[in-house]
């Protein structure tokens, strides 16, 4: 492990609006903040709203500044990339943000019933091989139920054309309620304030010319999801690119 990764994780330590559950706590659904991230550390009445997959957390300190009247955490299991936006929450003394470090698998054991109103999913491994784990695959979206409030907004940003593609199939397939989709947000001058953060690997994909897709949806829990009858063949190149 290099010096600046092994600083990272131990500065990491020190930062209270970090939250680093072991395995044990996770794995027995007995995590100390399921149903009080409220109670004990926001302590504002706030909705919740959970970024996956953030990385270094750009885009949840972003949110956090943006939109003041919600508070967000952000998830992903890197913790040496966390590090930038838990120690730019802590600089800046952003009160409505927070981090946490846990595979995205164990969501339901952090979080309880009702107690998060939306979740941003923003340029995920769109994972082509496998549905299971897509963070947008009915696997996942039964975990969201769990804890996401009845009708709570999901939001996909992603680069993939495939996830995006997949995800709406999804939805359509299981008659959720699309609220915006578009599938190239700035090259069709798609007029959404929430979406004008932008993110490096944003910047990066854009530089390419890669179109950035946008799909939010609201999950309902009045039925068991199903997968949709989706057609992989068109995304052959991408399978193979990534074998190489």
């Amino acid at each position: 492990m290099g010096k600046d990764k092994l600083k990272r994780f131990q500065e990491n330590n020190g930062f209270e609006c970090l939250f680093q559950p072991d395995f044990k706590e996770v794995f027995n659904n007995n995590y100390l903040m399921k149903g009080k991230w409220d109670l004990t550390y926001f302590k504002n009445g706030l909705p919740i709203v959970l970024e996956l997959g953030c990385g270094r957390g750009e885009y949840t300190v972003s949110l956090a500044q943006t939109f003041t009247n919600n508070n967000f955490i952000g998830v992903d299991i890197k913790g040496a990339r966390m590090w930038r936006g838990a120690k730019t929450v802590t600089e800046m003394s952003i009160p409505n943000a927070a981090f946490l470090r846990s595979r995205i698998e164990f969501i339901n054991s952090v979080f309880d019933k009702d107690e998060v109103s939306e979740i941003w999913i923003t340029f995920p491994d769109p994972q082509i091989k496998k549905s299971t784990k897509r963070l947008t695959s009915s696997f996942f979206l039964e975990r969201y139920r769990g804890f996401i409030k009845e009708g709570g907004v999901i939001h996909l940003k992603t680069d993939s054309q495939f996830l995006h593609h997949y995800t709406k199939a999804l939805v359509e397939a299981n008659n959720l309620e699309i609220i915006s989709c578009c599938d190239d947000i700035y090259g069709k001058n798609f007029a959404d304030s929430i979406l004008s953060i932008k993110t490096r690997y944003e910047q990066m994909f854009l530089s390419k010319g890669m179109p950035i897709t946008y799909l939010s949806f609201k999950l309902d829990n009045k039925r068991a999801l199903v997968e949709p009858e989706f057609d992989v063949e068109p995304y052959k190149e991408a399978i193979n690119s990534l074998s190489l």
